[in-house]
């Protein structure tokens, strides 16, 4: 019996508003609320909404058969809270099934875990505070960002007690070997990892509607050949794409619903396959093996590593200044501050400043609300300088009163 785990990813940033030099010093406020709300509501009515409903079915029809996991990053519950409530009690819905886990990862979505290991280490914690207070679960998998892996993320991650992570099945780690087993990280063999297998998820998530591809189209009954297929070694098959995929990267006009609607009653009807969360997955199936990887990779372009993010000069100069600032926000400890200080940690910003396009440029540009890396870097750099004066200032202010108390003669 082979395993089938399908894990989604729900994340949507906090987009800043277009932030000119002559901002600096009058206006503090950068987020672009218009858009923000605009474009949740609007992925909420395509996807979200939807798909839950549709996932709910399916597993009410399948009797618990049907089993999925996700991930939602504090941004977006923050926002769900705010414009679309309706969603994040849909999600509620499918907690309380019992078939359904909610992973832990970064509140942010941030890339802390490349450079600040503390702070990593508290999104992380509230991140899981979060999800056990919206659904009633513990996280005990771990998804970090843009699914990226390290030796070393890992063993930390393992240090705060998680059980298995996911990773992606990238071709320069894996080697001959197959994605389709349970690994261990190489410096705490306690954490299973479960590795993407690209390619079926990529099926899904990027081809389903290209005429040009030659298995277009894709219908259920092929799928399910090729997760059945003897010609295709393993015990278990990841399947991790994000969520947006369904309605709002493949429009419901392609099928793309009336896929997911046929699949697990095909893929249940074989006798060969099964539907597990990720905990389920990774403590059913034995390490097969230690997996390596010294170095940082992830999902993102044909390198799987991290330059999607941090591979460029401006893109570096935007991510030590950020996280130069961290001692000064912890030593500040304002609400305002930490509100700010963390969706400018999203990724996604970091995204827009890339400069290379591969095979999925066109899932860059998607995205990108900028003309173009310059641009998005220099409204980035304008609302972080803004954003660091004020730092600055409060900090200051927050040494001098502390000098004058330590000076200040105690009265009788």
């Amino acid at each position: 019996m082979k395993t089938v785990c399908f894990y989604f990813q729900v994340h949507q940033p906090l987009r800043l508003k277009k932030y000119r030099f002559f901002n600096m010093g009058k206006d503090h406020y950068y987020l672009d609320d218009i858009a923000n709300r605009s474009i949740l509501q609007k992925v909420a009515s395509r996807c979200y909404l939807p798909m839950n409903r549709l996932l709910l079915r399916l597993i009410e029809e399948n009797k618990g058969a049907f089993r999925i996991s996700f991930s939602l990053s504090g941004l977006v519950v923050e926002q769900f809270r705010a414009h679309a409530p309706e969603v994040l009690e849909s999600f509620r819905a499918l907690a309380q099934t019992g078939c359904v886990e909610f992973l832990g990862e970064t509140y942010d979505h941030s890339l802390a875990s490349l450079i600040d290991q503390e702070e990593f280490e508290s999104q992380v914690r509230a991140h899981s505070a979060m999800i056990e207070k919206e659904f009633g679960q513990r996280p005990v998998t771990f998804r970090n960002t843009e699914l990226i892996y390290s030796d070393e993320i890992g063993a930390r991650v393992a240090g705060m007690g998680f059980k298995a992570m996911l990773a992606e099945g990238a071709k320069h780690i894996l080697g001959w070997k197959s994605p389709n087993y349970v690994y261990a990280n190489s410096l705490n063999q306690k954490l299973r990892l479960l590795l993407r297998n690209y390619k079926l998820s990529d099926d899904i998530a990027f081809r389903f509607s290209d005429r040009g591809w030659d298995q277009w189209p894709l219908t259920v009954e092929k799928y399910v050949g090729w997760l059945t297929s003897p010609d295709m070694p393993g015990e278990v098959v990841n399947l991790f794409m994000d969520y947006e995929t369904f309605g709002e990267h493949q429009w419901a006009e392609t099928g793309i619903f009336d896929f997911m609607a046929a699949l697990p009653i095909a893929a249940l009807a074989t006798g060969k396959l099964e539907f597990a969360t990720a905990a389920e997955t990774a403590a059913r199936h034995q390490p097969v093996a230690v997996l390596s990887s010294p170095h940082a990779m992830s999902w993102a372009d044909e390198e799987r590593d991290v330059t999607a993010w941090v591979g460029n000069e401006l893109q570096n100069d935007a991510f030590d200044t950020l996280y130069a600032l961290r001692p000064k926000i912890k030593a500040i400890a304002d609400p305002d501050f930490d509100y700010v200080w963390n969706f400018l940690q999203a990724s996604d910003h970091f995204y827009y400043m890339a400069t290379k396009w591969f095979s999925d440029g066109d899932v860059h540009s998607y995205f990108n609300p900028y003309d173009s890396a310059y641009e998005a870097f220099i409204n980035y750099m304008n609302v972080l300088s803004d954003f660091k004066i004020e730092v600055d200032k409060r900090y200051a202010q927050l040494t001098e009163q502390k000098q004058e108390r330590e000076t200040c003669p105690v009265s009788a």
